[in-house]
């Protein structure tokens, strides 16, 4: 997928009818991503220019902060440097601000509807413990299914707590472990059973069964889509 630059406003020409082109273009490669169904990582990407923007649009001084810096002097007793701004509040200014006003609600029609089809297939997405859950969530095997279909993808979890000043956030880490067949014999419970049996540092592992009754694909889409669902349901376990 082709990417937007973080810094695409301050970048290159600064020019109102090429940024638009820089970023039509942008906007035409996302919406293919999107029409294929894979999210990812075009929604990440979305949602960082979205937010990006309103916060230029909100403070000013934010986009003075983007351009390049030049030495202006130096002062070498001190050994310091000291730094101007090579653009000021003048013509190109305003074309850039122009171009945060043009560009948040087209980044915003793109993001509503990464939204909606995210919004899609989580609704389609069924989760379930296997087995006895034990008192610790945070590791175990997340057993991972399309409808009709006898494969499940085995993965190992591992849910960490991180926070900031303001609140805390839950994150979550995958690893592929194998794939397995699910039959009249080898049910959900006799696969984590076996996973016990193989791999004894987990005596009682938390195991979660998701499984996708929409068609979608893997990487791009239902794997960070059933990561997220299944931090949110082991939320609502804890609460």
């Amino acid at each position: 997928m082709n990417t937007l630059s973080p810094n695409w406003l301050t970048e290159h020409l600064i020019d109102f009818e090429y940024k638009k082109y820089v970023l039509l273009g942008y906007l035409q490669n996302i919406r293919k991503e999107l029409s294929a169904q894979k999210l990812y990582p075009a929604f990440a990407d979305l949602i960082f220019h979205y937010r990006n923007l309103c916060h230029l649009r909100d403070n000013k001084n934010l986009l003075y902060d983007q351009f390049p810096q030049k030495i202006s002097h130096a002062d070498f007793e001190r050994l310091q440097l000291v730094y101007k701004n090579i653009v000021e509040d003048d013509e190109t200014m305003r074309v850039i601000e122009d171009l945060v006003h043009y560009s948040i609600p087209l980044i915003g029609g793109a993001l509503e509807e990464a939204r909606e089809i995210y919004d899609q297939i989580e609704q389609q997405i069924e989760i379930s413990p296997v087995g006895i859950t034990p008192l610790n969530t945070d590791r175990g095997y997340m057993f991972l299914s399309k409808a009709q279909s006898h494969d499940t993808i085995v993965y190992t979890y591992h849910i960490t707590i991180f926070e900031d000043q303001h609140e805390r956030f839950r994150g979550i880490h995958t690893a592929y472990l194998e794939t397995a067949s699910i039959t009249l014999t080898q049910t959900y419970e006799q696969l984590k059973l076996n996973l016990t049996r193989r791999f004894t540092q987990w005596p009682n592992p938390a195991t979660f069964a998701i499984i996708a009754k929409v068609a979608c694909p893997l990487e791009e889409s239902l794997l960070p889509i059933a990561r997220r669902a299944l931090v949110k349901h082991i939320s609502q376990m804890a609460a």
